[in-house]
């Protein structure tokens, strides 16, 4: 087989499986999609913002403790 033909081949393979796409599981997912506006787009942002704020304040409250919690709890109870 020839690089030509190899190409054509390749070029056909794409071609169908692109021309499926929209018609199977996703293609109802796909249809009903659109592009989020301004407002929708700062809500996603700001929920975003808020999750990796919480996320990484509860990593340092649990490194904290980590760290610093035995020693605390040594004192308070005198050992």
């Amino acid at each position: 087989m020839d690089i030509m033909e190899y190409s054509w081949k390749g070029q056909r393979w794409a071609e169908g499986r692109i021309k499926g796409f929209g018609k199977g599981k996703y293609g109802r997912v796909l249809k009903m999609a659109k592009k989020p506006d301004g407002e929708d787009y700062k809500r996603s942002l700001q929920i975003t913002s808020l999750g990796c704020i919480a996320m990484g304040a509860l990593g340092f409250v649990i490194y904290y403790i980590w760290k610093y919690g035995p020693e605390f709890f040594r004192e308070l109870l005198g050992l």
